[in-house]
């Protein structure tokens, strides 16, 4: 017996075991290692490919953008989808998925309410639907693509790591799945137009017309629309009283109140220069598209050299989006484009009536219609597959809401209107021709702002227009229809668009506000206009730039952070914080002593006084509407009353400078009692974790929180699949958007012709796969704003394929 009586054999027999353990872990650390680094992408080397009809090459830069050249368009097709697949096929599959209401199938149980939610639009089967639709020569492009996406996904030495991860086997791609990326695109962008227009059916239900006139206007002092200086405000009494709602107690929101809107924030900005003030004669297009940000990116970048119509080739580069095989935004060297979401109302939510003695009928607009049903499947990892029956009218699926029952009819629902149209801009050489495809194009209708060489710039829209009645006696779609109130019937020909075209300011800028003052304002309609101060900020921005601009100073434009918005809700807080409102008070102390020392006139990382004016608004906010919210709740609604109205800012500040008795709530002595509280309530949520309010900065909150979505399936792998938790600047109305997981995907500003000046920036990298050395490559540069080239780098492989 020796250390302590253990006997020599049992120390050996630890020694060994313990050895043994860790040649074990070893042995699977290095399986897991292969695993992965087995579905990184094939760069370098030839491949024979069967269908080819040339040559095709992918060359890579230092950061992973490939140019892909060949002398046919479904060659180039291929090669796209190839490098798509071995790069980003699990964001591809989950975009279908999510389109198609079958993300259960890989996550389980937990993924079943968005699935219910999206399986309602049926959207795999109108995808097919829609496919056929298509021209030949269309579906051949997506074909080709298809065949690349497969064969670059076969060709990784292991299936892509999640699908390790979830022990689950990546289903092959299909043409029609391309469509489903669009389909995704119509959720992302016009998904939440159910939710606001119950909230909005929810607030005319209780509130009278006058109170229902005040609390919704129609535009506001900040808008920038295109066709005029400013947008017609009506002069709205403030009714004597309130709503019953207004000023009751609501749920608490401590994030929300701690200055983070971004669950309804919208976005993206985009604008042109005209010829006649940029430094070399071409217009300058610009564009930042807003949207949830994870790791990969929704964009890809590329550069695609294909043939023209005449025999040459053009030179295309800009972002696509994986699982399509044409560049989204971005020039072809003769015409540049770029997209905003335009918010112009899509969809209708038709009241449905019932009668026992019509059994398996709907009475829609006072016609009675046989209802069919469809049963959808579900599958569900680990569990057994759920059945969703899907009730189907000519006006579009039924939804239940509120206590009642809808049709929603909504635009996306017209599988004719979806196409692929969008790729016919690669051989646009006029602004007059790239207008005219937009106004064909079969995606969510965009704002589309475009420019050419020659310099002249113009604006319109992209995508279908739904046709609605005018005039006095239109019903106001914004709110759920009723009582026989018709519909929209039909789509607007392109020749019915509206269009501006090289207008006398030399510029153009939309940011999902209202893009018209005049008569082409009612072909759109209120989807949810945004505020109008992010337009109007950048408008202004924009003008001060003058004649001979280049490309960085366009650029510039996008990184604004100036809180010209917010500055008056600064003012109000420190007109508020008077001598006697500080007295034995020394939280207010100090919450005023910020106001004033820590606030640079921007939403800066390091200004707590910023975050403390943005609480003090949204806590009046909660205030306010927390009645509202708390019954919205319970209506089955979460939208809030936010999202029902955008321009609530603008209404409450009207109150507080009017300070109407009839809306001062009942608990509340005074208006500066009531502001008071806001201030006090914003002071405690901000320290609520211990925080002093000196370190509860803007930065502390808006800090970067980009993951991967398999961050969250896996906690574990969090640290090796997230970028960097950096604080950064910016916010929801300036054109600098930035939240912890929304804003800018995307930065480029570009002269057509003059591709080596064009700048580029975007978050994430071009690689899904962690271990890549793309897979965070420019990231930093989008953080901090620094100027990087559109077009790719030196080539540092390359990778043939064949005939």
């Amino acid at each position: 017996m020796q250390n302590g009586g253990r006997p020599r054999s049992t120390r050996h027999w630890a020694k060994r075991t313990g050895w043994a353990l860790l040649a074990l872990l070893l042995m699977a650390w290095l399986t897991v290692w292969f695993f992965l680094r087995g579905s990184l992408p094939e760069l370098d080397g030839r491949r024979a490919v069967a269908g080819l009809h040339a040559g095709v090459t992918v060359k890579r830069d230092a950061g992973g953008v490939p140019s892909i050249a060949g002398s046919h368009r479904l060659d180039v097709a291929y090669a796209t989808g190839f490098v798509h697949a071995q790069d980003r096929f699990f964001q591809m599959d989950l975009l279908r998925r999510v389109a198609a209401g079958e993300l259960a199938e890989l996550f389980g149980a937990k993924a079943l309410p968005t699935d219910r939610q999206h399986r309602l639009h049926r959207f795999r089967a109108r995808a097919a639907a829609a496919y056929h639709q298509l021209p030949a020569a269309d579906r051949e492009l997506l074909e080709r693509y298809t065949a690349g996406v497969n064969e670059g996904l076969n060709a990784l030495g292991t299936r892509p790591f999640e699908y390790g991860l979830l022990r689950m086997k990546p289903r092959p791609w299909s043409a029609h799945d391309s469509l489903l990326a669009l389909y995704a695109m119509y959720l992302d962008l016009q998904g939440n137009s159910t939710g606001r227009e119950l909230s909005r059916g929810w607030m005319r239900e209780h509130a009278d017309a006058a109170q229902l006139a005040f609390l919704m206007p129609p535009a506001s002092r900040w808008d920038a629309p295109l066709d005029a200086a400013d947008a017609p405000v009506p002069e709205v009494p403030v009714p004597a009283r309130a709503p019953s709602w207004w000023g009751q107690p609501g749920p608490r929101d401590a994030a929300l109140l701690a200055a983070d809107d971004f669950r309804s924030a919208i976005g993206s900005n985009n604008w042109a220069i005209a010829g006649s003030r940029s430094k070399g004669g071409g217009a300058i297009v610009a564009d930042d598209m807003h949207l949830g940000i994870k790791l990969p990116n929704t964009w890809y970048r590329a550069l695609l050299q294909v043939p023209d119509r005449s025999g040459s080739t053009r030179r295309l580069v800009g972002v696509t989006l994986p699982g399509t095989p044409f560049i989204i935004v971005g020039t072809n060297g003769h015409v540049a484009w770029a997209f905003t979401n335009s918010y112009g109302d899509y969809q209708d939510l038709v009241t449905a009536s019932f009668d026992p003695v019509r059994p398996g009928q709907v009475q829609l607009n006072g016609r009675w219609e046989t209802v069919t049903e469809h049963a959808e499947t579900i599958l569900v990892k680990g569990a057994l597959a759920e059945t969703l029956t899907v009730r189907d009218t000519s006006l579009g699926p039924l939804l239940k809401a509120g206590g009642r029952t809808f049709a929603v009819h909504w635009i996306a629902h017209e599988s004719a209107l979806v196409n692929v149209n969008l790729r016919r801009l690669e051989g646009a050489s006029t602004l007059d021709e790239a207008l005219a495809i937009a106004n064909t194009a079969g995606i969510p209708a965009q704002n589309f702002v475009a420019g050419d060489a020659a310099g002249n710039i113009g604006w319109t829209i992209a995508g279908p227009l739904p046709r609605r009645a005018q005039g006095p006696g239109a019903p106001d779609a914004t709110f759920p229809l009723a009582g026989g109130a018709p519909s929209w019937q039909g789509t607007l020909a392109p020749a019915e668009y509206p269009r501006i075209v090289n207008p006398a300011a030399g510029q153009l800028n939309t940011g999902n506000s209202r893009q018209l003052a005049g008569t082409g304002a009612a072909l759109l309609g209120d989807g949810g206009f945004d505020l109008g101060a992010r337009s109007r900020q950048a408008r202004d921005a924009l003008a001060a730039l003058g004649g001979a601009t280049d490309e960085r100073a366009v650029y510039g434009v996008m990184l604004d952070d100036r809180a010209l918005f917010l500055a008056g809700w600064r003012e109000r807080a420190l007109a508020l914080l008077d001598s006697q409102a500080l007295a034995g008070q020394p939280k207010r102390a100090e919450a005023a002593r910020l106001l004033r020392e820590n606030w640079s006139g921007r939403a800066s990382p390091d200004s707590a006084g910023y975050r403390i004016a943005r609480g003090f608004m949204w806590s009046l906010y909660e205030l306010l509407y927390g009645g509202a919210n708390a019954q919205l709740q319970a209506y089955g609604n979460g939208a809030g009353a936010a999202v029902a109205e955008r321009r609530w800012p603008e209404v409450v500040a009207r109150l507080l400078d009017e300070q109407p008795p009839g809306w001062l709530p009942h608990q509340y002595d005074s208006w500066r009692a009531l502001q008071l509280a806001a201030l006090d309530r914003t002071v405690a949520d901000l320290e609520a974790d211990g925080t002093a309010l000196r370190d509860a900065t803007w930065g502390a909150r808006n800090t970067v929180a980009i993951a991967h979505p398999i961050a969250q399936a896996v906690p574990a792998l969090r640290k090796w699949l997230s970028a960097p938790a950096d604080p950064q600047p910016g916010d929801a109305h300036m054109p600098r958007v930035s939240g912890p997981t929304f804003g800018q995907s995307e930065r480029f500003a570009v002269s057509p012709g003059k591709e080596e000046q064009g700048i580029f920036n975007m978050p994430g990298g071009q690689s899904g796969h962690p271990l890549s050395p793309y897979f965070l490559a420019g990231h930093a540069d989008w953080l901090r704003g620094t100027p990087t080239p559109l077009l790719p780098g030196p080539a540092l492989h390359t990778l043939a394929f064949i005939p």
